[in-house]
């Protein structure tokens, strides 16, 4: 009886007053000033415990004992790939006291270390200066847009990450245009700034290209008027001035971390209102089933609280699963902690209902709406992902099925929005995704689990308005020397691209930028081509841009290919023969059959071989007979290269060990007919 009695007595105003004293005397480190304080007002030694414990978890008390709205930030920070985002990140947490295990502690996928880019987006939460701080590393690649486009309506600002010396590239504005369109302010870092070409008449107009990126997308007044900052990620440094090296005093993302306090504003929450969450990630646990993190909009939330899953279904609200609150769990640094209660604006996890998934709504039992859904962009391009039916199938992986392949996607796109399967014929699914890289690190992710799968060419997604046939148009920014200028103008030419600027790289003597237009279908294998057209020294940037009128058919962009029709161990005397007729791309002792592509013939048609033949024997000896064969070192293709490679008549046999590339039909005899058959 006490308890409902005392807090009957205790006032919302003395609540509020204590709590920011509370706060004012755990700023200052002085716990016996506090309670002397405390005793003072004549407060009782409960109510002193209960202010000490808030003020030990760096924030106010709530009736409820959530966190209060207005000591929260929720933050997201996006950046064109390779602009030292997740390094950021690296030096926030660190700064902020957290343990860092490794460098790029964000990037968790093992995909995401080994490639340097970031493929999902991950949530985390710092405490800075009685503020709790809830950060969403976001990829930069367009590819994977869909991560992108999910959190930021979780997020009230957001860290514009620009290399200072490359300044806004495509991509930059893929993001940030998401970031706009939800009414974001956000804070441009200009990162970089300690490298030798840097300079502070280049960063004035790296934010001048910014401030006119934000024009063109239609930004508000107040999103126009930005802070902006200095930084080197890499040295663990941010700046409110132009500086090379800051005092060894300043050497810290302090400035930084004050600018998210006092520029990114606090969540807009009602702690009274009944609970109510949106789903904006979810993961799997073997243990907890699955765990649905977001932003809670209203109420508070504990655990052991009855919630139920609701969805949209046409005109009505489905109810999907009711259940109770079995863990509540909070991102800190680079750890989940358990917590008992989460409050309106915190970004939280919880385990207890096993069917909701992203994009349904998460409420009190008594609540029967749900919150408006993220409107994600419609998928570029597709694939067709069906079982290996090949000679060689069955001896690497241990999933070989066509359900155990389905149930696999499924699982995909139940955690990946941008994914979309659509079950087909004979045990094959289409698969639908932004671009090649987001469907290949999917295959990679499947090879590792040890699925072995045969996929078809990416198909580009047409559209039909008004009778006029729209294909997916991207915008491509790339740098490239002098030299190598014509090279690569003449190979987009036969992609159906068209020039919308070029000129010289401010700073870099002899190189060249180039920003183009051109159809996703032509940009489709390019990558490894573009590579060895500049020698390694050009970089290509790319992000959707809209639809489009179909521009026409593509130019040749690929040579025949040298197809395999004997079945057995490719031996080196059959190659050696085989090398002038073009580039091959297997070795002495690898598996053969019929059907299967071991090379690019020199010409435009296709070529069957014989790389099993082995040397005849007789027992006439002769010192020619014994010559030592010398092979040049194959193209041996990787997952991304064979995907950009294939033809429409050809597929990509994907194993545990191995990538093959082979034709849709093994038998040469069917090849034919269905050759034919697209002439009549």
């Amino acid at each position: 009886m006490a308890g409902p009695l005392l807090r009957s007595l205790w006032s919302t105003a003395t609540r509020k007053s204590i709590s920011s004293s509370a706060s004012y005397f755990h700023q200052n480190h002085a716990p016996l000033k506090f309670q002397a304080f405390t005793r003072a007002i004549g407060i009782s030694r409960a109510f002193s415990a209960a202010a000490t414990a808030t003020s030990n978890a760096s924030a106010a008390s709530s009736p409820v004992g959530a966190l209060d709205p207005s000591r929260l930030r929720n933050l997201a920070v996006i950046a064109h790939v390779d602009h030292g985002k997740t390094t950021l990140m690296d030096r926030l947490l660190r700064q902020c006291g957290a343990d860092i295990p490794h460098e790029r502690a964000m990037d968790s996928i093992s995909l995401e270390r080994e490639r340097g880019i970031t493929i999902a987006s991950k949530v985390t939460s710092v405490s800075w200066k009685e503020n709790e701080l809830n950060m969403v590393d976001t990829p930069g690649h367009a590819d994977f847009g869909g991560e992108v486009e999910r959190v930021v309506g979780m997020v009230e600002g957001a860290i514009l990450v620009v290399d200072a010396g490359e300044g806004p590239l495509a991509q930059t504005k893929f993001v940030l245009a998401k970031a706009l369109k939800y009414g974001l302010r956000p804070i441009l870092l200009l990162n970089k700034v300690d490298r030798p070409a840097v300079t502070e008449e280049r960063c004035n107009e790296v934010e001048s290209l910014v401030f006119d990126l934000f024009a063109n997308l239609g930004a508000s007044e107040e999103q126009l008027d930005f802070p902006v900052l200095y930084a080197s990620a890499k040295e663990g440094w941010a700046s409110s001035s132009y500086t090379k090296s800051p005092p060894d005093d300043s050497k810290n993302m302090s400035q930084l971390l004050d600018a998210i306090i006092q520029h990114v504003p606090p969540p807009t929450a009602n702690l009274d209102a009944p609970f109510q969450m949106l789903v904006s990630m979810m993961e799997r646990d073997s243990y907890l089933g699955r765990i649905l993190t977001g932003r809670i909009y209203s109420g508070v939330l504990r655990i052991g609280d009855k919630v139920h899953g609701l969805r949209n279904m046409d005109t009505r609200v489905a109810k999907i699963e009711e259940g109770k609150v079995v863990k509540l769990m909070k991102k800190k640094g680079t750890s989940m902690v358990l917590v008992d209660c989460a409050g309106a604006g915190d970004i939280v996890s919880m385990a207890g209902l096993n069917s909701p998934a992203i994009g349904h709504t998460v409420a009190n039992v008594e609540v029967t709406t749900t919150l408006p859904t993220v409107e994600l962009d419609p998928p570029t391009i597709s694939m067709t992902f069906g079982v290996n039916d090949s000679p060689l199938a069955g001896r690497d992986g241990s999933h070989l099925t066509g359900g155990k392949i389905g149930d696999r996607l499924m699982a995909e796109a139940e955690t990946n929005l941008a994914i979309n399967v659509i079950p087909g014929l004979s045990d094959s699914f289409e698969v639908q995704g932004r671009g090649e890289l987001q469907l290949g690190i999917l295959i990679e992710n499947m090879r590792r689990e040890g699925f072995e799968l045969s996929v078809s060419p990416p198909k580009v997604m047409y559209k039909n308005e008004n009778g006029d046939k729209l294909e997916p148009i991207e915008e491509v920014t790339i740098e490239v020397n002098e030299e190598h200028v014509g090279l690569v103008l003449d190979a987009l030419s036969h992609r159906r691209a068209e020039v919308t600027d070029m000129g010289p790289v401010a700073g870099h003597v002899g190189r060249t930028k180039i920003c183009l237009t051109c159809p996703s279908r032509g940009l489709v294998g390019y990558r490894s081509v573009f590579s060895s057209d500049t020698r390694g020294t050009g970089f290509m940037h790319r992000a959707f841009l809209t639809y489009a009128k179909f521009r026409g058919a593509l130019g040749n962009v690929r040579k025949g290919v040298l197809v395999s029709m004997g079945n057995g161990l490719i031996t080196s005397h059959a190659l050696m023969s085989l090398e002038a007729r073009g580039i091959l791309f297997v070795t002495p002792g690898m598996d053969a059959y019929d059907g299967m592509i071991i090379g690019e013939h020199s010409r435009d048609t296709d070529l069957d071989v014989n790389p099993v033949r082995m040397k005849e024997l007789t027992n006439v000896r002769a010192a020619c007979k014994d010559e030592n064969v010398k092979l040049s070192p194959p193209r041996l293709m990787t997952l991304e290269e064979a995907i950009g490679y294939v033809a429409s008549d050809e597929l990509i046999e994907v194993t545990p060990k191995a990538i093959r590339l082979r034709k849709r039909y093994l038998d040469v005899n069917k090849r034919k007919a269905m050759r034919n058959r697209v002439k009549d």
